[in-house]
């Protein structure tokens, strides 16, 4: 079994997919929670997901893992060979994903790292909602995405971008901005190979859309 401590849903179905040896640990991530001191142990920044090697590495970031399982385990096709024309824009999609929505987390999980006035908190998680909206809009405006968004294969692009787009500012709103990708988020949502995971992780509960 590979010993890991791994939060991240997009993670946790690569290695479903890539049928990898893993264990997976839940940890609170604040410092003053239970076992957050495992978290920091493994990753300063207590930040997750952080994944733990055979060899005792550690991997943070997301897209790093992500990228690092496809190109791992490359009979599970989670992601285009280096050689494969697509890669370009896999790895450009991956890093945008990341950096561009996935990195204003750390600020709307708490406002206040940035701000002094209490009163601004909400003004910043509705700036922030905008611009993840404006940041998938413009994905959808230039990628053309087929049964998935690189092509007929499900990729850790799609997983990726199908757990992330439940994020504020939440899927209705995903679907209005990015409405050729919200047919390929439906496509993974429903997909038979995710159903225990969804279930056990973001559950499709009512109103789960926002």
């Amino acid at each position: 079994m590979v010993p890991s401590t791994l939060k991240n849903v997009n993670a946790q179905a690569s290695g479903i997919r890539a049928d990898v040896p893993r264990s997976y640990e839940r940890r609170s991530t604040k410092r003053n929670g239970g076992n957050a001191i495992l978290v920091f142990k493994v990753n300063p920044l207590g930040q997750v997901p952080a994944l733990v090697l055979p060899g005792g590495e550690v991997m943070t970031e997301s897209a790093a893992i992500l990228v690092w399982l496809a190109d791992r385990y490359p009979d599970a096709g989670l992601a285009p060979l280096p050689t494969d024309e697509r890669r370009p824009a896999f790895l450009r999609w991956m890093a945008y994903v990341s950096s561009a929505i996935y990195g204003l987390a750390w600020v709307r999980g708490d406002p206040m790292r940035l701000v002094s006035d209490e009163r601004q908190a909400e003004l910043v998680l509705d700036r922030i909602a905008d611009r993840r909206a404006d940041c998938w809009r413009w994905m959808d405006a230039q990628i053309e995405p087929r049964c998935f968004l690189l092509g007929e294969e499900l990729s850790v692009l799609d997983l990726y971008v199908a757990t992330v787009s439940r994020w504020s500012p939440r899927r209705r709103r995903f679907y209005r901005e990015a409405p050729r990708m919200a047919e390929v988020v439906r496509r993974v949502d429903a997909d038979p190979r995710l159903a225990e995971l969804w279930e056990a992780r973001f559950p499709f509960h009512e109103g789960w859309e926002g």
